[in-house]
């Protein structure tokens, strides 16, 4: 797969064109072969410009209580009034992801503080805020979010897991991280201390533009080249969806399997 560079600014941004957009959006999810119940979970409202997936971890059904408290936390705090009036709306949206992502957390581990069942329980998050001429992608753990552009597909999101952070430390090989037996062991996650820290990253998108939020059920059965090879095919965005979920059930299904495809147009 070729390199993109989205030109990337010295504040972390990634400096696109100003283009008016506008958006749609499909979604897909599956317990996968291998597991008895499904804790991934996602919303999306074209309307509000809100997508999130969470993947949610811990024993018995908690990691499916913490991937729908994030969600449902989050969704009320960014659907509703937030009292911000359109012309400061744009400035004030990594605020407002902050301070969702910031009460989601504080849901979830206040939950497992006071229930001994749902004690470590937590979730993974990639989320994206959509306005005409922004986009903002946040995410905690190592569910990751696409830009496919012309053709090419850039991963956008940076994995908060132990050996990913040690690639980009230069501690590890690509080849050693896809065998280790660590690669399970995320560094970052949704309610398992009192505060997280997430990553936000600004862009400008252009029409035609297609952002994939998934879970690491998709991407760690199919290869980056082979999601790019799956999403340059014309098809509707749930029967690419549906292509995508498909696959990764083939290559093993081992997790449960999450993906959303928001598709931006003129």
């Amino acid at each position: 797969m070729a390199d993109v560079d989205p030109c990337k600014l010295s504040d972390g941004r990634f400096h696109l064109s100003m283009a008016l957009v506008h958006y749609t959006a499909a979604a897909a999810t599956d317990r996968g072969r291998k597991r008895a119940s499904n804790e991934d979970a996602f919303r999306f409202s074209v309307e509000h410009g809100v997508y999130l997936v969470c993947d949610g971890m811990g024993g018995a059904a908690a990691g499916e209580i913490a991937s729908s408290l994030a969600v449902d936390e989050m969704v009320r705090l960014l659907e509703h009034d937030t009292g911000v009036e359109n012309g400061s709306r744009a400035a004030a949206m990594p605020l407002l992801a902050e301070e969702a992502i910031a009460q989601a957390n504080e849901a979830i581990f206040s939950r497992s503080q006071h229930n001994e069942k749902l004690s470590g329980m937590g979730t993974t998050l990639v989320g994206l805020l959509a306005e005409e001429r922004r986009v903002w992608v946040f995410n905690v753990g190592d569910s990751r979010c696409y830009l496919l552009r012309n053709g090419r597909m850039e991963q956008i999101t940076l994995d908060h897991s132990l050996v990913e952070e040690q690639v980009r430390l230069g501690r590890m090989s690509r080849s050693e991280a896809l065998r280790s037996p660590l690669r399970n062991v995320i560094t970052r996650a949704l309610g398992t201390q009192n505060r997280v820290t997430p990553d936000i990253f600004e862009l400008e998108p252009e029409p035609g533009d297609l952002f994939l939020l998934c879970s690491d059920g998709l991407t760690r059965e199919l290869t980056d080249a082979m999601i790019e090879s799956m999403l340059g095919v014309n098809l509707p965005l749930d029967a690419l969806c549906t292509r995508l979920v498909e696959a990764a059930k083939k290559a093993g299904g081992h997790d449960n399997i999450t993906c959303i495809l928001v598709r931006a147009s003129a």
